[in-house]
């Protein structure tokens, strides 16, 4: 779903973010130095729940993390789960 999504890389501001039907959601991360992310929030509101979007963004943070040799702490329990479900099925 990430390809059709559009998804912002806000590195200022540390999140991953989509704007779909005026509606905002994002994911955050802190960036701990030392090559580590946390990940420590992800948010989707009520009206785009159900579409994978929490899974477009964190999957766009993992290979961000990924491309730079970064390791994940995921914070947020969403993405701990992700995370998981991920290194189950590789």
């Amino acid at each position: 779903m990430s390809d059709a999504l559009p998804i912002h890389h806000d590195q200022a501001g540390h999140q991953f973010e989509a704007v779909i039907d005026g509606h905002r959601a994002y994911l955050a991360y802190m960036d701990l130095g030392q090559q580590t992310l946390d990940i420590y929030r992800t948010f989707v509101p009520n009206a785009l729940r159900g579409r994978g979007i929490a899974a477009a963004l964190t999957e766009q943070a993992l290979e961000y993390a990924e491309r730079l040799g970064y390791s994940v702490i995921p914070s947020c329990s969403y993405v701990e789960r992700y995370m998981e479900r991920r290194q189950r099925q590789a």
